[in-house]
């Protein structure tokens, strides 16, 4: 640990050296990113420090206890002695943390794509449940929503919403949510009072920028046509509806939300964006070994994460067997002990593969 700490150490004086080269000034890109790095490394390098003022601190009280023949003093050292020994151990904990390597998407903006799964109807009301709660999260968080595509269904809830939120440390908590989420309920449109069990997948991709994937005009298929479905008055009239196909990957994006061509096709390469980034950071993390991979924040689309059930109100989170009695306020978007708990959870498997 001592190493690797030194090693952050050196890199981030060499960053604070970088930062004050006119060269690097000068070049805008360059510079954010290495102002970012140093930002990141630098709580890391503060308790380092700390930690080695401990370290010193604990052989000068050493040396006294040996040295010194006076009682007062030494009793004196002793008291010291301990309290650096508990500090030092803080410090190593809080160290091996901080040492953790950080998802470089952390602090990225997210795409969020909710999808009725399984349940017919019922599974497009829960769809627009779930995503309620995300616009209260995000209330909460102060993070900004922006509704990129819809798909809505005639008796409410959505067949498909795709959403970007911007704010601090977005696809960092968000990435949490991603899988399959199953609601246990009586439905509306149920006469016999029969529960049902239906479900929506949670999609979470970290927003891409321009610099991040490079798409080819030659690459796209852009199909414009009418908007159909709910959509007020005046956005079925005219040829508004975006309907994008990239043909290296057959990834299809529509967007007919908005009355402008023009907006629903930069929607609708917002999204294409991110979903082509999030395939490229796939094949990244597929040469992983598996056990590096956190099964806490992996967001396999596949698996089933978390039962919201309604006649006993409650919320279970699977993959950290936490149950929460709340689901009205979970609903209401108080997300954050679920959110929290994953965030230790995976902490923890960190950690072990560090031993």
């Amino acid at each position: 640990m001592l190493e690797k700490l030194e090693n952050v150490e050196n890199r981030y004086k060499e960053l604070e050296l970088k930062l004050s080269d006119p060269k690097v000034i000068s070049n805008n890109k360059l510079y954010r990113e290495l102002a970012k790095e140093e930002s990141d490394l630098g709580n890391i390098v503060k308790q380092y420090r700390k930690y080695k003022k401990v370290l010193a601190d604990t052989q000068s009280a050493k040396q006294v206890i040996k040295e010194t023949n006076d009682p007062e003093m030494h009793e004196l050292a002793e008291t010291e002695l301990e309290e650096l020994e508990e500090k030092k151990q803080d410090l190593e904990e809080e160290l091996k943390i901080l040492l953790i390597p950080k998802d470089p998407q952390d602090s990225r903006n997210a795409v969020v794509e909710i999808r009725a799964g399984t349940g017919g109807d019922e599974a497009g009301l829960f769809a627009g449940d779930l995503f309620r709660m995300y616009q209260h999260y995000a209330e909460n968080n102060k993070w900004k929503l922006e509704i990129l595509s819809s798909n809505p269904q005639g008796i409410g809830g959505f067949r498909e919403i795709i959403f970007l939120l911007s704010g601090e440390d977005v696809y960092g908590n968000m990435k949490y949510e991603a899988g399959v989420h199953r609601v246990q309920r009586v439905p509306t449109t149920e006469t016999s009072g029969r529960i049902h069990t239906s479900a929506a997948t949670v999609a979470v991709l970290p927003e891409a920028e321009e610099i991040d994937v490079q798409i080819e005009p030659n690459d796209l298929r852009i199909d414009v046509y009418r908007s159909s479905g709910p959509g007020g008055q005046s956005v079925n009239t005219t040829d508004s509806a975006v309907r994008i196909t990239h043909i290296p990957t057959g990834l299809v994006v529509t967007c007919q939300d908005e009355k402008s061509q023009h907006k629903n096709r930069a929607k609708a390469l917002k999204v294409l964006r991110s979903r082509l980034y999030e395939m490229a950071l796939e094949d990244e993390q597929a040469k992983l070994s598996q056990e590096r991979r956190s099964m806490v924040s992996t967001g396999d689309r596949s698996a089933k994460i978390r039962t919201y059930n309604f006649p006993q109100s409650r919320v279970t989170d699977h993959r950290i067997s936490l149950t929460l009695y709340r689901l009205e306020e979970i609903l209401q978007g108080e997300i954050d002990e679920f959110i929290d708990e994953l965030k230790i959870a995976d902490r923890a498997e960190k950690l072990k593969l560090m031993d």
